[in-house]
């Protein structure tokens, strides 16, 4: 018994001597790959396993209690919940995939996020460091591949650098504007035995994210601000990216002046305000479009001049003198010259400048706005969300989902028509309520994100209003949701066409439709063998009743409903067109 209780002691400092040295854990590159996960705050991981990445996912086993996986049906799919869940949480995504195919299957959500300034992790795998550059079974430059659409990657081959990587990449991710980045790890770097120690990165040298207040040039603006006598607020992402919808809606309330938001900017300023100007862009609001060419003063406040928003630039706001409040200077002056820039963080500058701005109104500048409000409800909304006759219409049903949820869902949209839609019909209330591709475009991205939006914020209701086109990209994300029973509510607008491109075809190239109408299957019997129940809607009079199931549903639910073929999204600023030269009505 002595020697036997001998043996079983001198095992037991041996396997101790293994996993420590000098009192520091030795533990394999794998574990604490994960360890460094659970260091920064994270819980839920989107991934797709394959082989060079299985000794993490093997360690994922010991982990369960604190990190959650999702299980995506396509590592694109992954990219993109994980954005999403970023865009409604606060916290960085957390994407997993394996080396060659799955690490390059990544590449349209990782695009995706560094156009939206999304901050997103990606880990992937890579062979073993002897085999790289020989061309081995699923190798792939992924540094290479991605490089144009990080924000920073690395390659990491020895196990001890997987900590102070993993911080760097999730300090680079997440400060100044945010943005993915991707870490690639070797296979034997997972499974070396390091001595783990975490810190979290606080600095690094030539990396300044944070750059001190330009207070003269705030009290410039407020100078400019205060003398203006037709002002215009444009407000982006950045506003949202801050945490500055308080800060933006104060401003405007002292100044009285017009805001107006970009596609990623909406719901960081309330549609039911007084101030609320409209939507910006090629299928915006009226309103901001017009007299975007009438202000004195345009203020842009965490957005990049996209061109969608600008129209012709030749033509954009020449009359008026611009100030543009902005994180990321290579975004001042590229697209539009600006009058004075201020290089900082939103929420800084605003919470600087309201103290410095004179108490305003501006009565006959902001009932310009409400008249042409009036003409592009006369012209285009009436019709659109309250038709008399003829098929459903999109705004029609989007205006109805607004209508039972107070505005106070978590939209996702996919990209195209249902997306400028959406966009135009439901009036957001609610800080991030609005989950979209901007810069990318992406079709695929709606349900995969709803997946996303949903674990990333589950005390909301999610809709995810989705062509018939872009349903088809990622529809095997349907297995996703049956497996974690994911409670989205999937709204598939049907027109039997690739409807923006459809739109386009009739507008400009003579109703020649080439290759955009399809042919589709059943969706409600795809979404039953995925044990999600749904229905089709092809009459009026069966829409409200559908919609409210659809929200009452404890679970997934999925309706599939028919609109009109060949509706249009308007007003429309066409290509080359000045954002005044907008088109209301259309005939084809």
């Amino acid at each position: 018994m002595n020697t036997d209780l001998e043996t079983d002691m001198k095992k037991e400092k041996a396997t101790a001597e293994e996993t420590s040295f000098n009192g520091v854990e030795q533990i394999t590159g794998a574990d604490a790959l994960l360890r460094c996960l659970i260091e920064e705050g994270v819980d839920t991981i989107f991934g797709y396993p394959g082989g060079a990445i299985m000794p993490v996912y093997d360690k994922l086993l010991d982990y369960e209690d604190k990190l959650k996986h999702i299980l995506t049906r396509h590592e694109q799919g992954a990219a993109h919940a994980a954005q999403a869940y970023a865009m409604v949480s606060g916290k960085p995504g957390i994407c997993f995939a394996t080396s060659g195919p799955g690490a390059t299957n990544l590449i349209t959500g990782i695009a995706n996020a560094y156009l939206d300034s999304v901050p997103v992790v990606f880990i992937t795998a890579q062979v073993v460091s002897t085999l790289i550059g020989t061309d081995a079974f699923q190798e792939t430059d992924i540094l290479g591949v991605s490089m144009p659409v990080t924000k920073w990657n690395c390659q990491v081959k020895k196990a001890q650098d997987i900590p102070d990587t993993i911080a760097k990449a999730f300090y680079i991710a997440t400060t100044g504007r945010p943005g993915p980045v991707l870490v690639d790890i070797t296979k034997d770097a997972q499974n070396e035995k390091l001595s783990y120690k975490y810190k979290k990165c606080t600095y690094l040298r030539s990396y300044n994210p944070h750059i001190p207040l330009h207070t003269r040039a705030i009290e410039s603006a407020a100078i400019m601000i205060n003398h203006a006598e037709r002002p215009l607020i444009l407000a982006g992402h950045g506003v949202l990216i801050s945490g500055a919808e308080k800060e933006l809606r104060e401003f405007a309330e002292k100044t009285g002046i017009p805001v107006a938001v970009t596609l990623l900017g909406i719901s960081s300023f309330s549609s039911g305000h007084r101030l609320y100007a409209g939507f910006l862009g090629m299928h915006g609001n009226y309103g901001p479009n017009m007299l975007t060419n009438e202000a004195d003063l345009i203020i842009a406040i965490g957005m990049r001049f996209d061109d969608r928003v600008t129209g012709n630039l030749k033509k954009y706001a020449i009359q008026a003198r611009i100030i543009h409040i902005e994180i990321d200077e290579a975004e001042i002056n590229k697209n539009v010259q600006v009058d004075l820039e201020i290089h900082n963080d939103v929420k800084e500058v605003l919470s600087h400048l309201i103290p410095l701005v004179e108490k305003k109104t501006y009565e006959s500048w902001i009932r310009e706005f409400r008249i042409c409000d009036k003409i592009e409800f006369e012209k285009v909304i009436k019709s659109e969300t309250k038709p008399d006759s003829g098929d459903i219409r999109m705004g029609e049903v989007i205006n109805l989902v607004s209508e039972l949820t107070g505005g106070d869902a978590v939209i996702v949209t996919d990209v195209g028509q249902n997306q400028m839609a959406a966009a135009r019909y439901f009036r957001f209330t609610t800080p991030n309520s609005l989950v979209t591709s901007g810069g990318m475009g992406t079709m695929g991205f709606g349900l995969p994100a709803s997946i996303g939006a949903k674990i990333g914020n589950p005390g909301r209701q999610v809709v995810a209003f989705i062509g018939d086109g872009g349903f088809q990209m990622t529809i095997q994300e349907l297995g996703t949701i049956m497996q974690y029973k994911v409670p989205v509510k999937i709204i598939i607008l049907n027109n039997g066409y690739l409807g923006m491109v459809r739109q386009w075809q009739d507008m400009f190239f003579n109703k020649r439709y080439a290759s955009t109408k399809l042919e589709n299957p059943d969706f409600v019997a795809i979404a039953a063998g995925y044990s999600i129940p749904g229905q089709k809607v092809n009459e009026r009079s069966e829409l409200k009743k559908s919609l409210i199931d659809l929200l009452k549903s404890e679970g997934p639910y999925l309706l599939d409903i028919k609109i009109d073929k060949e509706g249009n999204v308007l007003p429309m600023v066409e290509p080359g067109a000045s954002v005044s030269e907008v088109t209301l009505n259309y005939k084809s």
